[in-house]
């Protein structure tokens, strides 16, 4: 199986029509011979996302948990700080939450890259 790159460039672009993009190309979805088991995706490189355009008041209001599993362990940072800190990360997030639930994701957003 021969995978190829495609290059998205996310400048004005919103950050939900990003992230189904990759997320159709990661999975393969655009290909043929696609099946749902299998991992037929491609490699994808995106450039600009620093200048990612994010509508609404999301920058304020949405938050990213994560909890250490302790007692009091919930962490939470808005999109704010997370897009101010890693861009890349508010992308792969939304990216990953696009992908199927079962054990090729993490195959799968291996082969999202940045520049």
């Amino acid at each position: 199986m021969k995978r190829d790159t495609y290059t998205i460039d996310a400048t004005n672009k919103p950050l939900g029509r990003v992230a189904s993009e990759v997320a159709t190309l990661l999975r393969g979805k655009h290909k043929p011979e696609f099946v749902p088991y299998k991992d037929v995706g491609d490699f994808v490189l995106v450039k600009n996302i620093d200048k990612l355009k994010l509508t609404g008041k999301k920058l304020k209001q949405k938050m990213y948990y994560r909890h250490s599993g302790f007692p009091g362990g919930l962490k939470e940072i808005s999109m704010e700080k997370l897009f101010r800190k890693s861009p890349q990360e508010v992308l792969k997030r939304a990216v990953w939450g696009m992908l199927p639930k079962n054990k090729l994701r993490s195959k799968m957003i291996k082969r999202l890259q940045f520049k």
